[in-house]
C-alpha cells in the first residue's frame, strides 16, 4: 500500500476528495498542507491505498504527491491549467 499527498485550490474540493476517497475504502484524512509542498487553501487530503485513485480526486486538485519511504514527495500529477 502507498502513501500519497492531494493538494487543493479550495477547501471544499479537499472535503469532496476525502469523502470519495473514503467511499471507495482508501484510508484518507484532511490534514494541513506539508510545508515541502505548497496549495491555495492549506489543506491537503493524505491517503494510502494501492493505487494513487486521482480519478476520486474533486476537479479543483491542484496536485498529486507519493509519499517516499525516505519521507519525501514525488510529484505524481500537478494542474499545469491554473498555474
Amino acid at each position: 500500500m502507498n502513501t500519497y499527498v492531494a493538494t487543493f485550490y479550495t477547501h471544499l474540493s479537499a472535503l469532496l476528495s476525502s469523502k470519495h476517497l473514503q467511499s471507495a475504502g482508501c484510508i484518507a484524512r484532511m490534514m494541513p498542507v506539508p510545508r515541502a509542498l505548497s496549495s491555495s487553501c492549506g489543506t491537503c487530503v493524505r491517503y494510502e491505498a494501492e493505487g494513487d485513485h486521482r480519478e476520486l480526486l474533486d476537479s479543483d486538485a491542484e496536485a498529486l504527491y507519493e509519499v517516499l519511504p525516505s519521507g519525501a514527495y514525488h510529484t505524481l500529477w500537478r494542474d499545469e491549467i491554473h498555474m
